[in-house]
């Protein structure tokens, strides 16, 4: 048995003598090829789908009311004023784009286009008002038609639908808000940029009140500007008259409070100090002089004792040197001395006129010493004074500084006093000036805005804009054309040619086999036999030349035909491969390998007492099972209906050695099998052959299902040649993807098939 080992294809690597076909998106281009035939495929679809998106928006284009647009221009006032001057209010807008923004939406504001209703009396025109409005065209047909519907279903009748009743006032309020929300609705105000500058925009459906909405919008926040800032004018006034009256209070209570708290503390100022802060400058002034007279007079009595106690003499002292007495009893001394050195140049010690002159002088020393001891004690009564001077100044001052810091204590709540005096005199004069001025800033009140461009009557249109909306349209219906398309294409589950199977799964696509058609129920194999030259005739000899052909030096000669599930043409494409092989002079055998249904067996005509069970299970010879063809000298190994076996017979010795045996006899071999995706028996015959065909049911077999039979079939290494179509209606086929075969081509060969 010449068994060809299985591989994996590369979806990238063509087939033996046959050319890939391109993978959308594999090199990362676009099939166009792939978009044209899927256009081709639906195009009636994508053609309904583009007039009816069309129709429908140039339908709604052209019903609509014609709609008029003008624009006035507004430009605010950017000059900033001060945040702390009351009367700022009556300068420019800051330039704050959250405030610029606010202005925006204070021109939109329901409280604002209520008075514009009012100044143009809109709730007169029917297109601010919903009693005056008729419905017209498409939404009284749509009105219509859903009457009707509701009277279809019983939900309409001649019902009285309860109304809440409204007194006239409350209608008028009712109108007025209705025309207030359309005001709203038909107006839009933007800023032009990063300028100061907004655009009014207005609608309507009269070009008129288009004009004149716009430019009342304009004009009533110009007249709201002012009326605010005249009323805030008033109420700042009449705040400031009576804010004013509460200070001046204010002032004199507390420069009263300042007064009395001096008196009560004793803080009387005179040059700018305190009399506390003059007497503690006097006090340090003559506490400083006292200390330099102590300090002398104790350097000079410290000097005498010093040379006293040193027994250096006193001459050299100034108060002793300043005294008088002293000087006289300096020179009585002098005197005496010199009388008592002359008497003792002439008379002896104890001579009387000498004891009486030393006696003399002993006199005069005494009276020296007396005068000396006077000027110590002088002294030192001069230090006790000066002392005592400075001791009485220390206390004085010490007093006086206790007296300040008492007055400083007091002074810090008199500053805190004065301070709160001065403010509020200060705010007093703030309130008074700005009082004074606010009455002439009144009559220079302003608005933040002015009028740069006012709208004009508009001669055209605004929407709708016919030619861009049919153009519109003509996009739309395109793109939704498309994707209609689209959406077909990713959603079907099933192939309609050959391309799509070999770019979904890279298995080659080796033949279309057309659906018979014709007011007799005929035999596929007959009809193949009858009608050689047919398109079915041909198809079933593609497949044949896919498989004889493939490979030249090995060629193929068992052959597995199988689908994923049942009356998918398999046994049919079986009966009619066999038969045109055989009168094509090959030798070729057919075998029914579906237990279950004997499909191949029925549709030979066969009611055999014995057959290819019975002769691997020994009980008849090979040649005793096999029936001829007699039209076509094709031989079949069919099924008796009477015999059943739970045993796996393809899977035994048995099978594989009939399998050898009838490859040196046949030149072709073709097994019918069971659908793969419910037999397991299926899936060891394509394991044992040389080549495998998978058929699918044109439009039908649903791509999970193939996908599942392909991945089978590579699990039990199965070689495949290819994926064949089956029951194609070629009258629909050309609308479907390829332009190779027509219905006028075909006609006449057409016939209605049986069953696979």
């Amino acid at each position: 048995m010449n068994k060809q080992t299985r591989f994996a294809m590369p979806r990238s690597v063509p087939f033996a003598g046959r050319p890939t076909a391109v993978v959308p998106g594999q090199d990362g281009l676009v099939d166009i090829k792939a978009i044209l035939t899927a256009v081709r495929k639906r195009f009636f679809l994508a053609t309904f789908t583009f007039i009816l998106t069309f129709a429908v928006i140039a339908a709604y284009t052209l019903q609509q009311t014609p709609i008029y647009q003008t624009q006035t221009r507004l430009m605010l006032d950017t000059r900033a004023g001060n945040d702390i001057d009351l009367g700022s209010m009556f300068s420019g807008l800051a330039p704050n784009t959250a405030i610029i923004d606010t202005e925006l939406e204070v021109m939109q504001s329901e409280t604002m286009l209520s008075k514009v209703v009012d100044e143009l009396d809109l709730t007169q025109y029917p297109e601010f008002n919903y009693t005056l409005q008729e419905p017209s065209g498409l939404k009284a047909m749509i009105n219509e038609v859903k009457g009707s519907i509701l009277d279809l279903i019983g939900m309409g009748g001649d019902e009285e639908v309860e109304q809440v009743q409204m007194t006239p006032e409350e209608q008028q309020e009712a109108l007025h808000d209705f025309a207030t929300w359309r005001l709203q609705s038909a107006i839009s105000v933007n800023r032009l940029g990063p300028t100061y500058i907004i655009d009014i925009r207005a609608r309507s459906e009269d070009p008129q009140l288009a004009a004149l909405i716009a430019n009342a919008v304009a004009d009533q926040y110009i007249v709201e500007q002012l009326e605010a800032k005249l009323q805030a004018a008033r109420r700042q006034n009449i705040w400031l008259s009576e804010r004013l009256e509460d200070l001046r209070t204010e002032v004199n209570d507390k420069e009263s409070e300042v007064e009395a708290f001096r008196r009560d503390t004793g803080l009387l100022v005179a040059q700018g100090s305190t009399l506390t802060e003059q007497q503690i400058n006097d006090l340090s002034r003559q506490q400083s002089q006292r200390r330099s007279v102590l300090s002398e007079a104790e350097s000079r009595l410290s000097d005498v004792r010093v040379r006293m106690n040193s027994g250096s003499g006193v001459d050299s002292i100034a108060e002793v040197l300043g005294s008088q007495e002293i000087s006289d009893l300096r020179r009585q001394q002098a005197e005496v001395q010199r009388r008592a050195a002359d008497l003792a140049t002439r008379y002896g010690p104890l001579h009387p006129e000498r004891v009486a002159v030393n006696n003399e002088l002993a006199d005069v020393r005494a009276s020296i010493d007396a005068a000396v001891s006077r000027v110590v004690s002088s002294l030192e009564s001069q230090v006790a004074v000066a002392r005592r001077n400075l001791e009485d100044t220390n206390r004085e001052l010490a007093g006086a500084r206790s007296t300040l810091i008492s007055n400083n204590q007091a002074s810090v709540r008199l500053r805190e006093l004065e301070r709160e005096a001065e403010a509020a005199r200060t705010l007093y004069e703030d309130f008074l000036e700005r009082f004074k001025a606010s009455d002439d800033q009144a009559d220079l009140a302003k608005a933040d805005a002015r009028v740069l461009n006012e709208a004009g009557v508009p001669g055209a249109p605004a929407s709708p804009q016919v030619m861009i909306n049919l153009i519109l349209g003509f996009l739309f219906g395109g793109a939704a054309a498309g994707a209609v398309v689209l959406l077909s294409e990713l959603s079907e589950n099933h192939f309609s040619h050959g391309e799509e199977i070999e770019r979904a799964f890279g298995v080659p696509s080796i033949g279309a086999i057309p659906l018979l058609i014709g007011r007799g129920k005929r035999n596929p194999g007959d009809y193949a036999i009858e009608n050689p030259l047919s398109a079915y005739s041909e198809s079933i000899r593609n497949i044949r030349a896919s498989i004889v052909f493939a490979d030249l030096d090995n060629p193929a000669k068992t052959v597995a035909i199988c689908s994923s599930l049942p009356n998918e043409g398999k046994t049919m494409t079986t009966y009619s491969l066999g038969r045109l092989s055989a009168l094509s002079g090959s030798k070729t055998l057919v075998i029914d390998g579906d237990f279950r249904r004997r499909q191949l067996t029925e549709a030979a005509r066969l009611e055999p007492e014995a057959g290819l069970i019975e002769h691997l299970f020994g009980e008849v010879a090979l040649d005793d099972a096999i029936h001829v063809d007699e039209a076509t000298g094709m031989h079949i190994l069919p099924l008796t209906s009477t015999r059943n076996t739970p045993r796996d017979v393809f899977g035994s010795r048995a099978f594989d050695a009939l399998l050898q045996r009838l490859e040196t006899a046949y030149d072709l071999i073709v097994i019918d099998t069971g659908p793969l995706l419910l037999m397991a028996e299926s899936r060891v015959i394509v394991s044992k052959v040389d080549q495998t065909i998978v058929v699918a049911k044109w439009r039908s077999t649903a791509r999970q299902a193939l996908q599942q039979t392909i991945n089978i079939l590579q699990q039990f290494n199965a070689s495949i040649a290819g994926i064949a179509l089956t029951f194609v209606d070629l009258r629909k086929k050309r609308f479907l993807g390829t332009s190779s075969a027509s219905y006028k081509a075909y006609s006449k060969y057409y016939s209605e098939g049986s069953k696979g």
